[in-house]
């Protein structure tokens, strides 16, 4: 199994980027490039922000092997492996195994609405299916169930449950976990905004989606947070909270999107439901990234 002690600083939530309607796979790949010649150090595809709701089976499998491919071991790859179907979700991680990715992510099940028992057999069912570690994604604003501390603790016993990328919003939360677990329970801050603080309260990284757009602000922050430099942490992200917020006006990966756009790495092209960012959230993020000083 992986060492857990890898994962690590700052991951990026890669965005799927999209021409006419396809997966563009070579801007996949140079995204991948980019990402890690910018100092990130872990990539997460086919999350939520990877788009993987409106993907095929066939094209998730396919972003995950390319951005493996790609990396080629530079950095390591925790593959988002969800679904409200435990036995969908099997198949992600085991494909995902297979792949050579050195983790998964697995969100809680939305819309199925399980209670903490359901929650616990979900994660046990996949736990026995792969030797992966296994990231448990809580997020209960889109999956709208908040996994107990009391059940991440319980799925904490289970050798390859390693960790959670928590983003409920409460960075008390992180200090629940880790008086409950421990502080080798591995945990990832899943809001940007609350990147920081989490690290202060002892966190070991993000998983982001502004990181799409300013992997090296990102990195930077969290290298020097992780190594206890909070002033010199607090000087960037000074620079990011108005990024952090505009990217998130509306889906976070439509704002990520355009972010990258300016930059010119992917088209804003999504997929339905989802639509581009208005043109309010268009300039608000386009000023985000002035201050920041990723565009003149």
């Amino acid at each position: 199994m992986q060492d857990k002690a890898v994962f690590r600083g700052s991951y990026t939530a890669l965005i799927t980027p999209f021409a006419d309607g396809a997966v563009d796979y070579a801007a996949l790949r140079a995204l991948v490039d980019w990402q890690i010649d910018s100092g990130t150090h872990g990539l997460v595809p086919v999350g939520t922000t990877g788009e993987s709701p409106t993907l095929s089976h066939e094209e998730h499998k396919k972003v995950v092997e390319t951005v493996i491919r790609q990396a080629a071991g530079r950095v390591p790859v925790i593959a988002g492996a969800g679904s409200n179907n435990t036995r969908e979700a099997v198949e992600l991680c085991r494909h995902a195994e297979e792949a050579g990715a050195d983790g998964v992510l697995v969100v809680t099940p939305y819309y199925n609405k399980p209670n903490q028992l359901g929650l616990y057999e979900h994660f046990k069912a996949v736990s026995e299916a792969i030797s992966l570690p296994i990231i448990v994604y809580n997020i209960p604003p889109r999956s709208v169930v908040d996994m107990s501390v009391d059940t991440l603790a319980r799925l904490a016993q289970l050798q390859n449950i390693v960790g959670v990328k928590d983003a409920t919003g409460n960075v008390g939360r992180i200090l629940q976990q880790r008086a409950a677990i421990g502080p080798q329970f591995v945990q990832f801050c899943g809001d940007d905004i609350l990147a920081l603080a989490s690290v202060a309260v002892g966190a070991i990284g993000v998983i982001s989606v502004v990181s799409n757009i300013a992997p090296r602000l990102c990195a930077d922050m969290q290298n020097a947070a992780l190594s206890g430099d909070f002033s010199a942490a607090l000087a960037i992200q000074d620079r990011l909270t108005a990024l952090q917020q505009a990217v998130f006006l509306e889906a976070g990966v439509t704002g990520a999107k355009y972010g990258l756009s300016l930059l010119g790495r992917s088209s804003e092209d999504v997929r339905l439901p989802l639509v581009p960012s208005s043109e309010a959230t268009k300039a608000a993020i386009r000023a985000a990234m002035v201050h920041a000083g990723l565009i003149g």
